[in-house]
């Protein structure tokens, strides 16, 4: 569900003159936005204090999404260094996300790296354009949230026992 060359290369021209903090919340929308168009429950925490940025579902599975995006390329022409720290708080850690989904703008695609593949980088370069690109497994790769029969059946383990317990009431 892309957009057409000519309304990216459109969009491309607003977004270049975005500050910093209004392209991340264009990325947040364009995250909500997919990711509900393939069937994920998407909700927004309130604030902005916490490590993610947005909680998807997949049947009972919540994960915890830190979103991020970049729109130049480097001086190379060939890739995109997504920055994945919080200003000066550091890296991110499995204990605080599930997944950071990472926009290119440009290209208009998605990676999707589980928190493992992220922790303690600064950064990762994506190059959407190689097939050798050494991260393109995680390109589009939305599946990855999907709830997997044997996970679904373990209570995520930064959600409450009551959480856990009202979660299962209402069938979460």
């Amino acid at each position: 569900m892309g957009f057409s060359k000519e309304t990216i290369e459109s969009e491309l021209q607003h977004v270049a003159k975005l500050q910093r903090k209004n392209l991340g919340e264009l990325a947040e929308l364009a995250f909500m936005r997919k990711a509900a168009s393939m069937g994920f429950a998407v909700a927004k925490p309130w604030g902005d204090s916490d490590r993610y940025d947005v909680i998807v579902r997949s049947e009972k599975m919540f994960w915890r999404v830190q979103v991020k995006s970049v729109n130049t390329v480097r001086d190379s022409g060939l890739s995109y260094r997504v920055k994945t720290t919080r200003g000066a708080n550091g890296t991110y850690s499995a204990e605080e996300i599930d997944f950071l989904a990472a926009y290119v703008f440009p290209r208009d695609c998605w990676y999707i790296f589980p928190a493992a593949v992220i922790a303690g980088k600064d950064a990762v370069c994506v190059r959407p354009e190689s097939p050798k690109c050494r991260l393109l497994q995680y390109r589009e790769a939305w599946d990855l949230m999907k709830a997997a029969p044997q996970l679904a059946e373990k209570p995520a383990p930064w959600r409450t026992k009551a959480c856990n317990r009202a979660c299962a009431e209402f069938r979460f």
